[in-house]
């Protein structure tokens, strides 16, 4: 279809968004959803990039699933896989998933499935495996492989026969409009999505009958400790949302943000599958006791894809809780981000209203003509991972993408439609 004006095309696409249907169907193996997830092939976050050029963390997160998946007997045979370029890297985004932080996913990592059922694609995002230690800030120890081979055995398997005794599955929509309400803002604050979720999983699977009970008792606890847990599920929403809306091919509106501690990429719906890029940054936040700015990592993960969608650090409003935690002061300060955000954008989103913001929409529709003229770009709530893997999160902040990302952007846009640069 084509568009008189950009501002028609971008109509087109924020439509898409708002009438997207996203419902949690399953959760399975990643190889079941993802043909490329073949033996020694791992997706990543952000845009592409070379092992070699991977910070520590993510290299560590590598090293971490090859020892999952049992191609190599330890650390020296795993890297030696990744030096001598004997495993093949993709980015999530590439085959309709997305990661956290590192974002490695290997074959038989299981995922969660997001289903748009107003555009008929799905999207795809590993389960979060709670704190500590964790294969996405880099670790790779006996207890995270354990906890990995406990996921696919026992957590995943469970959720999957939970979510299919629902009718038609878990419906996000709803359940991200109940846990705005309540203080989520689904970036760094997730407890009350992840709450919501249990209270809907929990009667399923206390009466699988077919499961062992320890198991169930397990898989509960899990759940329970996880605060985080929704964050998942709101990353790969955001995926079938922005990919479903990218559909359009026209345009300035932000589709993707991510980021690998080499680039920031965004893509816009213009110019499609393409990476705009331009050096990631380090977030800026609050520190855990005895950690600094000099050990923490160059910014990763695919978790942006939330503030795509105007939730995370653009809805700040909708969670002061978690302001002073990322360093940004208090609910004063919360409200200015959110009215600041709303200066880059298309609209509001009704699907996700917030009764903090005078029950506003959530911001709907980042456009990057916007980024560039007002010099505003997006805030984007972040974990702060260590720089030297296994170390994990220490501590938690925000952090902008680079301009040049949009400036690139815009300045290509403009040349497909033939103006002069």
């Amino acid at each position: 279809m084509s568009y008189q004006t950009i501002d028609e095309a971008n109509q087109a696409v924020i439509d898409k968004m708002v009438a997207a249907a996203p419902f949690l169907v399953d959760v399975v193996p990643a190889k079941d959803k993802i043909p490329e997830l073949k033996e020694h092939v791992l997706l990543h976050a952000g845009p592409p990039i070379k092992y070699e050029n991977m910070t520590d963390p993510m290299q560590g997160s590598c090293v971490g699933a090859i020892l999952f998946e049992g191609w190599a007997e330890d650390e020296a045979g795993a890297r030696q896989l990744l030096e001598n370029g004997e495993i093949t890297l993709i980015p999530c985004h590439h085959v309709n998933a997305v990661g956290p932080m590192g974002g490695i996913t290997s074959a038989n990592m299981p995922v969660l499935v997001v289903e748009n059922r107003e555009n008929g694609n799905e999207a795809y995002c590993q389960m979060n495996e709670g704190i500590g230690a964790v294969l996405r800030f880099g670790a790779y120890n006996e207890t995270v492989i354990k906890r990995l081979k406990w996921m696919q055995d026992v957590l995943g398997p469970v959720l999957s026969k939970a979510i299919r005794q629902m009718d038609e599955g878990l419906n996000v929509n709803v359940l991200i409009a109940k846990a705005i309400a309540m203080g989520d803002e689904f970036h760094q604050r997730n407890i009350a999505a992840s709450l919501a979720f249990l209270k809907e999983v929990a009667p399923i699977i206390t009466a699988l009958e077919d499961v062992d009970q320890q198991d169930r008792i397990d898989v509960i606890q899990f759940l329970s400790d996880t605060d985080q847990f929704f964050l998942n599920v709101a990353m790969a929403t955001g995926k079938a949302m922005m990919d479903a809306a990218r559909e359009i091919k026209h345009g300035t509106v932000v589709t993707a943000m991510c980021r690998n501690g080499e680039n920031f990429g965004i893509r816009i719906a213009g110019m499609g599958d393409e990476w705009f890029t331009a050096p990631a940054n380090t977030p800026e936040g609050l520190y855990f006791t005895g950690y600094s700015k000099d050990d923490a990592n160059k910014d990763i993960g695919d978790s942006a894809i939330t503030e795509t969608i105007g939730v995370g650090g653009m809805a700040m409003i909708a969670a002061p809780a978690v302001t002073r935690f990322v360093g940004t002061g208090g609910f004063d300060d919360a409200l200015e981000t959110s009215n600041e955000m709303m200066e880059i954008c298309l609209g509001e989103n009704p699907n996700f209203v917030i009764p903090t913001w005078n029950f506003k929409g959530a911001c709907l529709g980042i456009d990057a003509r916007k980024v560039v003229e007002t010099g505003i770009t997006p805030v984007i709530n972040t974990g702060i991972a260590h720089k030297i893997a296994g170390y994990g999160q220490i501590g938690a902040g925000t952090v902008h993408p680079p301009i040049e990302c949009f400036e690139k952007a815009i300045t290509a846009y403009a040349e497909k439609l033939g103006f002069n640069a």
